[in-house]
């Protein structure tokens, strides 16, 4: 049977397509094999939201198709796997010329993703979807060196090649062994590769289903390293960057793990970490370059060895939060979350209480007065748990609580948010901070304004707004 020699831009579209209603349709299935590197069970969502984002600025017609698939995956990307799911894309439009993938450019195209992944990923992890990806690549370069090889030939070879890593993926990490399946992003690309075959070929796409039986071979020497023990309580932050990446790199590795840096440009990217200190992290960033569309989420807690604590500052931070997500945010930084208005019997000297404009009697605490969650976010991200010195920590984290005017939008739309903006930076401000669980563009937002615009996104969170 004979297929086409290559896919032009309507293929390649169409092919995003396909592959957006086959990652829908089977993140159940995805999520429920994520462990690594948190069990939060998202890898499926993550992947269908980020080609979800890719397709949409496709769709939009405004400029070459795999160009659009690789920026709208940048801008869109969404945990680990999203963000290489991105330098995937970015790697198509890298290698291509007016769209059109033949056998040599999807061969190409796989090879320089390797490369741009391993230069996102500040740590790769062997038994991950980078192993996967790196034995498409292999097979789909050695098959094109093969005289008459064409895009069906070679494409077969690749998906093959990474099926195989796939099933193996458990041998390389301890964390799949352990569960009992293979690698969720890794499944990811498979699908993905298995979408454009049934592009090339016009049927359905040839599903295997993911999972890993047992693992029968032993663990590759020196496949066990310290990038695989899971975190603590963290959170996931994610955000756009513009400016020097080198720089930024270097001065985020230490703040956190899983990071990913996930190259739009030369001096721009959607930037992917866990951490306990999300709020320094994105204050970091911002002091480097520019920084938005902003979004935190609190990952699983895992409890951590008791030596890992040793030699940790006694203090505590204790907070009145409400439930819901928001509460959430407050304990995966680290903070004892009360009830509003109750007394802080446990306090002792020395440990801190943000009110976050609910108050509360501190009882022996030091009161931090913030006026809403957002300013007591606010002064969380200037926290310094290693200094000794509760007096200055206080006045450190009261200025900053402090700096921030705070309202609320007279109701939960996006028109509503920026009017309630404007209202506040009618007295004056340079930076407008969001907390809301709507879909708020920052960019948008403060091109609007005429300021910078922060967004952070909280599913579930009434919002506020905070202007310093």
């Amino acid at each position: 049977m004979s297929y086409p020699a290559e896919l032009d831009a309507r293929g390649l579209h169409a092919w995003a397509v396909r592959t957006v209603e086959e990652l829908t349709r089977r993140r159940a299935e995805i999520n429920a094999l994520n462990v690594f590197p948190v069990p939060d069970s998202d890898t499926g969502s993550n992947m269908a939201h980020t080609m979800e984002a890719a397709l949409a600025e496709a769709d939009k017609g405004e400029m070459d198709v795999a160009e659009a698939l690789a920026l709208g995956s940048v801008r869109g990307a969404r945990g680990n796997s999203g963000m290489v799911l991105s330098q995937v894309l970015r790697g198509v439009a890298e290698a291509t010329t007016e769209s059109r993938v033949d056998g040599v450019v999807l061969a190409a195209a796989l090879t320089h993703a390797v490369d741009l992944v391993d230069r996102a990923l500040a740590a790769p992890v062997e038994g991950t979807i980078i192993t996967v990806l790196r034995a498409a690549s292999d097979a789909a370069r050695a098959a094109a060196e093969k005289s008459g090889a064409q895009l069906h030939d070679i494409l077969v070879s690749a998906l093959d090649a990474a099926r195989r890593a796939l099933a193996e993926t458990p041998s390389q990490l301890p964390a799949l062994r352990e569960a009992g399946v293979v690698d969720a992003g890794g499944a990811g690309l498979v699908i993905l590769l298995e979408c454009l075959l049934a592009q090339v070929t016009g049927e359905e796409p040839d599903v295997q289903p993911l999972k890993s039986g047992e693992c029968k071979s032993s663990p590759r020497p020196g496949s066990e390293t310290a990038g695989t023990e899971l975190p603590g309580s963290e959170i996931e932050a994610i955000f756009f960057y513009e400016g020097d990446l080198d720089v930024l790199q270097e001065n985020l590795s230490s703040m956190g793990n899983s990071l990913v840096i996930a190259r739009a440009t030369d001096e721009s990217a959607s930037v992917h970490i866990h951490s306990a200190e999300a709020g320094a992290v994105i204050e970091k960033a911002y002091a480097l370059g520019k920084v938005s569309d902003v979004r935190l989420e609190a990952l699983p807690a895992v409890e951590k060895a008791a030596e890992d604590t040793a030699g940790e500052s006694a203090r505590r931070i204790f907070a009145a939060v409400p439930d819901g997500a928001v509460r959430e945010l407050f304990e995966k930084v680290g903070v004892q979350v009360v009830e509003p208005g109750v007394t802080v019997d446990e306090a002792v000297a020395g440990d801190l209480f943000l009110t976050n404009g609910y108050g509360g009697d501190a009882g022996k605490a030091s009161v931090i007065p913030a006026d809403s969650l957002v300013a007591g976010l606010a002064a969380m991200s200037v926290y310094e748990p290693n200094n000794p010195d509760t007096a200055e920590v206080v006045a450190v984290m009261g200025d900053a609580a402090r700096s921030m005017r705070v309202g609320h939008p007279a109701e939960e739309t996006v028109d509503a948010v920026e009017q309630a903006s404007r209202s506040l930076l009618a007295h004056g401000g340079e930076q407008v901070t969001v907390l809301t669980a709507l879909e708020v563009s920052d960019e948008e937002l403060a091109h609007s304004l005429g300021v910078d615009v922060v967004v952070v996104r909280v599913p579930g969170t009434r919002t506020e707004i905070g202007v310093e």
